[in-house]
């Protein structure tokens, strides 16, 4: 594939680099905001080779690439010169996105969390490949080994106020290194000392004369998105009544004070108040209702990932990893719906005849069931549908298996058979066993579901000519 051709003509429909906003990429898309959605030629695109759909959701207009999205996003970058343009307002006279609130609300989820999402894959991936060394005994928990080990695969938790900190000034259009320090604070070894302190010895702190709420703010979420959101304001603000001969030290120095001392006072415990009022509420719905959340999201997710709404759930996984430890809400429900996509995939190559349908089947359908959807799901299960309600149901089943068993993930990761070691955890390897379990009962549904659907569509006459 000639990345940069294809990154030219992606531009070139997109309405040019003068009618892009701002571009980012995820897993397998690139995603635009664009000015004015109305100047991009989607059919076009469509149809372009290397393209394999294009979206217009979440106020995105996402172009789905596959796996080889990193090196278009590069030459994109490249040829549009995105890196170094400033933000820019858009002119009086130009045409507004139409969007709900709710596209809105996660457009500004997904912004704020998709670069950040590389880091925590890692780092959980390298944290569940610990806990498989440490049970089959090849890795010593009190060795120093181990110890190094687990500050790389920590420090992308621990230190996650920086990181979305960073993320979310870009959102935000504030000043992305104050962000950072403002995260850094939140983590700051003086800071956290204090208020353990505090807490040990059953005293207070404050700020100001005014209490300080005794909050641990490492891997928290919800705390730094309020302050970083709050310092925007203070930016913006001062941006505009401060004089251009000292615009350079003041913005700085009243963003960061008067957001560092906010957050912590104020938006700091808020955030913390939602972010367990989040965990507190699935934790309820599981006891209740264990079984519906991952037989849900098994089976709705390929409709969630058609719209990019998929990324509205990141947060909440995130949430319950960074409060309780695990996470039984997001990801069992994506890791069986992964698989079982995955599995039609598979399913599809073994019954085609067609042989270029035969080979992106079974390449693509390898690459969902490892955790990357999108190439199966768009080249495959929704352009033939039978495949799609194959692995809706595959996914709704292994995603019930999971919830009655109490299933939950203890690491991030991309879905897929390579993150199962991320369900490693609790005081036995049940968990583990019943994941697998869950994982082959999609697999298996998907599949035979298909396999069989294939005869029916092909009786019905339903299958396209060259099928």
């Amino acid at each position: 594939m000639d990345y940069k051709q294809l990154a030219a003509v992606i531009l070139e429909k997109v309405g040019g680099k003068e009618n892009v906003d701002k571009v980012l990429h995820c897993a397998t898309r690139l995603r635009f905001t664009l000015k004015d959605v109305d100047k991009a030629d989607t059919d076009a695109l469509k149809k372009t080779k290397g393209v394999l759909s294009v979206i217009n959701a979440g106020g995105q207009y996402q172009v789905v690439i596959g796996p080889d999205v990193p090196q278009v996003y590069q030459e994109v970058v490249a040829l549009g010169n995105f890196e170094i343009a400033k933000p820019v307002d858009a002119p009086a006279d130009e045409p507004k996105k139409k969007q709900s609130k709710l596209s809105g609300v996660l457009e500004y989820i997904a912004s704020m969390f998709q670069p950040i999402i590389p880091a925590i894959t890692g780092a959980g991936l390298l944290k569940a490949l610990m806990a498989l060394g440490t049970v089959t005994g090849l890795l010593d928990s009190a060795s120093q080994t181990y110890i190094i080990l687990n500050a790389i695969a920590d420090s992308a938790f621990y230190f996650l106020p920086i990181l979305l900190g960073s993320s979310a000034a870009k959102t935000f259009k504030c000043n992305q290194y104050v962000a950072m320090a403002l995260g850094g604070v939140l983590v700051y070894p003086g800071f956290v000392d204090l208020i353990n302190a505090a807490k040990d010895a059953g005293t207070s702190v404050s700020l100001f004369g005014l209490p300080v709420t005794l909050a641990s703010y490492s891997s928290s979420v919800v705390p730094i998105l309020l302050g970083v959101w709050f310092m925007s304001v203070i930016e913006h603000a001062v941006q505009k009544i401060s004089p251009k001969a000292v615009k350079f030290f003041t913005v700085p120095l009243a963003s960061l004070l008067a957001a560092g001392v906010v957050t912590i006072l104020a938006l700091g415990p808020i955030g913390t108040w939602i972010g367990n009022l989040i965990a507190a509420f699935f934790s309820w719905l599981n006891a209740n209702a264990g079984w519906a959340v991952p037989t849900l999201v098994g089976a709705l997710n390929p409709l969630l990932v058609m719209t990019g709404t998929h990324y509205g759930l990141i947060p909440i996984g995130i949430n319950n990893l960074a409060t309780a430890g695990f996470d039984t809400v997001v990801g069992p429900g994506m890791l069986t719906s992964n698989v079982a996509q995955g599995a039609a995939g598979l399913a599809v190559g073994l019954r085609t005849r067609n042989k270029d349908t035969k080979q992106l089947a079974m390449s693509a359908g390898l690459t969902g069931v490892l955790g990357i959807t999108e190439p199966v799901l768009y080249g495959v299960n929704l352009k033939f549908i039978y495949p799609l309600i194959s692995a809706m149901i595959g996914g709704g089943v292994g995603g019930l298996y999971l919830g009655i068993t109490g299933v939950g993930r203890y690491a991030s990761g991309s879905p897929g058979l390579l993150v199962l070691p991320a369900y490693i955890g609790g005081d036995s390897m049940a968990n583990l066993v019943n994941a697998c379990i869950g994982t082959v009962i999609a697999m298996v549904v998907s599949f035979v579901v298909c396999y069989v659907l294939y005869g029916v569509w092909k009786k019905q006459g339903k299958l396209e000519e060259g099928e």
